[in-house]
């Protein structure tokens, strides 16, 4: 079980699709597929790897590239000028400059999942943990910086717990300043949820937050020590648009806007459901 959801994280980079029944163009030369451009929370990729493959199955001619990380990174990538069709963030708040930086192809933009941060730890740790609100009981922690929505979502819920300090951005709260309101508890400060979820699982830290739906596939390795309320973090809402892509052509174009439909769908919830997001938004 470990093994296999291991290697779902190092697909986080790229997956393509079923690539068949490629026509024939004039004079015989092959028809290329169409290939798109999809960035992702990295919170994204075991479901949207699964999704991708079910939209294959529909849309053989369209080859789907992810790209995931953290959403705050690839904001700064689509904003830099990185070739981009769809955008799926794991908070609102890059969605909400990427429409202020006239990225967002207007009218595209829904909110399609919403999700939990969940404090967690392996089964075998021993930890005197129970949740948020014991944190400052762990020997180690894993945290997405505050760039990260997960790490965000965190350091507002400890805010709220009166944990923090508060201050008008959440996210600007340092891994430092944490570790001090905690009595000095090491943190190790990580690039993405993928990250924290790995140094929990490889043991080199006790807990961790991440979001409820991280710990599909790993039920036999991970404890879950709270899921936290929506009144601490607030909604963990998804949303996705379709990105302004100069160098798009017009069957791209319209491909992207083929599976922004497609995640939209009936059948794409059911597949969301079924990696722990919630749909009922």
């Amino acid at each position: 079980m470990l093994k296999k959801a291991v290697r779902g994280l190092l697909t986080a980079m790229a997956v393509s699709g079923l690539l068949m029944g490629c026509g024939r163009g004039p004079a015989g030369e092959t028809e290329q597929d169409t290939e798109i451009q999809v960035f992702i929370a990295a919170s994204l990729n075991t479901v949207m790897t699964e999704l991708a493959e079910e939209f294959n199955e529909i849309h053989p001619e369209i080859k789907i590239t992810y790209n995931a990380d953290s959403s705050g990174t690839l904001l700064t990538q689509i904003e830099e000028g990185y070739a981009c069709d769809l955008f799926f963030s794991a908070a609102q708040k890059q969605m909400d400059q990427l429409e202020a930086d006239g990225l967002a192809v207007e009218g595209t933009r829904a909110d399609v999942v919403n999700n939990q941060v969940a404090v967690v730890t392996r089964k075998d740790s021993g930890t005197q943990v129970t949740g948020l609100d014991s944190l400052e009981k762990a020997e180690s922690i894993a945290l997405a910086g505050g760039s990260v929505p997960a790490g965000r979502y965190t350091r507002q819920a400890l805010v709220n717990l009166g944990k923090l300090e508060e201050r008008e951005e959440a996210a600007g709260i340092t891994t430092e300043e944490i570790s001090q309101a905690l009595g000095g508890v090491e943190i190790s400060e990580q690039d993405n949820v993928s990250k924290v979820l790995t140094a929990v699982i490889e043991g080199s830290c006790e807990v961790g937050t991440t979001y409820y739906s991280d710990t599909y596939g790993y039920e036999d390795d991970l404890e879950i020590l709270e899921t936290v309320s929506y009144e601490l973090t607030g909604d963990v809402i998804y949303p996705i648009a379709q990105v302004v892509n100069e160098e798009a052509d017009e069957k791209q174009k319209a491909a992207a806007a083929e599976f922004l439909e497609y995640i939209l769908s009936d059948e794409a919830k059911a597949v969301f459901t079924s990696y722990y997001f919630d749909t009922d938004i």
